[in-house]
């Protein structure tokens, strides 16, 4: 038997996590240039791969009644277009930790450093009921080492 491709998780440094994605075909309108809505999914995934290598498990905390964490607030800027089989790298910093919300703060920068897009993300801990509610003090003390405020 062979072995198995990695999982795309990304790596940590310091406290900025970078997660490399490439412009396929399906992310792309007529023209070739990656449809402002993918930068979302991008944005998401790296998100999601930051949290899980911090050691939290999203699926675990949901499964068991706790909670997950939903997107309260983003604000998004393009700055330039991707194209098809650009290489890009999306770096996540955490910017600000509270007892129940972190803001993280996003950028889409292709592999030869042009910035393409840059967002700012409120993610709140919700209860299964939709409600606000203090995320674990796990999940907090996970984040405030990588914390970097006012430093996007």
């Amino acid at each position: 038997m062979t072995a198995q491709p990695a999982f795309p998780s990304g790596q940590i440094d310091g406290p900025l996590h970078r997660f490399a994605v490439r412009a396929y075909f399906e992310d792309t309108d007529l023209s070739g240039v990656v449809y402002h809505a993918n930068y979302l999914r991008w944005f998401e995934r790296a998100r999601s791969d930051f949290v899980r290598l911090l050691g939290i498990d999203q699926r675990a905390a949901n499964e068991a009644g706790e909670g997950a964490f939903a997107v309260a607030d983003l604000s998004i800027r393009y700055a330039a277009p991707a194209r098809l089989d650009d290489g890009v790298v999306i770096e996540t910093r955490c910017t600000e930790l509270g007892a129940a919300s972190c803001r993280m703060h996003q950028k889409a920068v292709r592999e030869d450093g042009l910035l393409l897009a840059e967002a700012t993300f409120r993610v709140g801990f919700v209860s299964p009921q939709g409600r606000p509610r203090r995320m674990p003090d796990g999940w907090r003390a996970a984040f405030a080492p990588i914390l970097s405020e006012g430093n996007p």
